[in-house]
């Protein structure tokens, strides 16, 4: 044997050891390379483009740390899964519709919590925290803090020195605060500021699929094949999903459950047609947009948020792996918002808006 082929050899041997040697990976999450568990399409307005990370040139656009959670939850998967451990029961379900208890007009007692901007010889604004790119600039170079004029809320008559933790940048005072006072249309006459205090927001909480008597079994499952794929693309005005859910952790072995939302129909009607073409663990629980509801909202929030900057509209999505109604994050919630949203369908949407009324 040549030399050259004892070390190939060698080198073979000690890498099929190695591998040997290493802890197995956890099972894949697969949830994201489906189409139907796709992360449902979320809009943001043009002066971020910043849903994408873009690595090039040293620039990387990124999102900040969210602070909004997503719509609510619906309410509990109807009863418990069948000793097969597939489906559960129908479809019933009460979710809460409406947002009029966020709705501000002029005259309204309003408060605000987050980013304070006042450049030299202007009324200082609050500013949502909004997506913005982040570019690696020198030390020193970073422009001047600024918020778009359409998403800037005028605060008449707020102390800047009063402003917890306040700093000049390249002239620009900025800082953080809660501000209430009255709501003018666009601006507030401050009646008290104080530290910035935590909002509340919607309460949310994954969709999750009932345990069956005795638990999930590890099964193989067909969720990948042309065949499952086709039968829930034909099926998208009545279901969501499929959504990977993971109950006893993702270690290898461990079972994995398909989550199929159901939104419109017959459950077991769906169930009867599912199983023909789809083997392993599932279960089908209720939410409020199917995947063409969801395609049809979205695109209607979409096209409200680019043909009007005025109704202060800077994210939009669906509810996901929430299965309740479609989020809108925007700066107030005002009758004209309101009438703009109304053909999109109110109870189909929750806002979240950074100007609450204050009873």
């Amino acid at each position: 044997m040549k030399q050259t082929d004892e070390v190939d050899d060698l080198l073979t041997r000690a890498g099929a050891r190695w591998r040997a040697d290493q802890e197995a990976p956890p099972e894949p999450d697969l949830e994201y390379m489906l189409s139907g568990g796709r992360k449902h399409r979320r809009w943001v307005p043009a002066l971020a483009a910043a849903s994408v990370a873009v690595v090039a040139a040293g620039v990387i656009a990124v999102l900040p740390n969210p602070k909004s959670p997503t719509a609510d939850a619906p309410a509990s998967p109807v009863a418990s899964a069948p000793a097969s451990g597939t489906p559960n029961g129908g479809t019933s379900r009460t979710f809460a519709q409406g947002n009029d208890d966020l709705l501000v007009k002029p005259g309204d007692k309003v408060q605000v919590s987050g980013q304070i901007v006042a450049a030299p010889g202007k009324t200082p604004v609050f500013c949502p925290q909004l997506p913005v790119p982040a570019i690696g600039y020198p030390p020193g170079k970073e422009p001047a803090p600024s918020c778009p004029d359409e998403f800037a809320v005028k605060l008449n008559g707020l102390d800047l020195d009063k402003v917890p933790g306040i700093k000049t940048i390249k002239g620009v005072r900025v800082g953080a605060a809660a501000v209430t006072g009255i709501w003018r249309g666009g601006a507030i006459d401050v009646e008290e500021q104080s530290a910035e205090k935590q909002l509340p927001y919607p309460a949310q909480k994954e969709l999750e699929c009932p345990v069956p008597p005795g638990g999930w079994k590890s099964k193989p499952s067909n969720i990948l094949s042309n065949a499952v794929n086709k039968f829930l693309a034909a099926h998208a005005a009545q279901v969501d999903g499929p959504i990977f859910r993971y109950p006893n952790g993702t270690s290898r072995g461990a079972p994995v459950v398909i989550l199929i939302g159901i939104a419109h129909g017959d459950a077991s009607v769906f169930r009867e047609a599912f199983e023909k073409v789809y083997q392993g663990n599932y279960c089908v629980v209720p939410v409020l947009l199917s995947r063409s509801d969801t395609q049809r909202v979205t695109d209607a929030l979409g096209t409200a948020m680019s043909n009007d900057k005025t109704l202060g509209i800077y994210g939009a999505g669906g509810a996901g792996i929430y299965g309740g109604r479609a989020t809108v994050s925007l700066v107030a919630y005002t009758p004209e918002v309101k009438a703009a949203l109304t053909p999109v369908g109110l109870d189909l949407i929750q806002v979240i808006p950074q100007v609450r009324p204050v009873s």
